[in-house]
């Protein structure tokens, strides 16, 4: 095989071809790669916004960080072990204790078949 056509106008042209192609290659892939590290980043950023929390601004309500929800949650956690424990009197479990003793007092269990 010959490297040229032998038509000067023709080999430069398909010389300036491929550099046309493999330039427009290049640029292809860079697009997409910086395409997909624009999306990388603004999932990030979303992450850490959703980490962090959003402070109050005008006609956005605040949205608190992943660390505040969880203490929230622990605290409630904690109330409603509270309930679920006897003490003083004042827990859901003294309650049901007090209207089982009652219930035993009106209708006590009968074992007889």
């Amino acid at each position: 095989m010959s490297d040229s056509t032998g038509v000067s106008a023709v080999d430069t042209l398909v010389i300036w071809s491929v550099a046309a192609a493999a330039v427009a290659g290049l640029v292809t892939l860079a697009w997409r790669t910086v395409r997909g590290l624009r999306r990388l980043v603004a999932r990030i950023d979303d992450f850490t916004e959703d980490w962090n929390g959003t402070p109050a601004r005008p006609g956005v309500t605040e949205r608190p960080g992943v660390m505040l929800r969880l203490d929230r949650i622990e605290d409630r956690i904690e109330d409603m072990g509270h309930e679920l424990r006897p003490n003083s009197g004042a827990s859901l479990r003294d309650a049901v204790d007090r209207v089982d003793r009652r219930t035993q007092i009106l209708a006590p269990d009968t074992d007889t078949p």
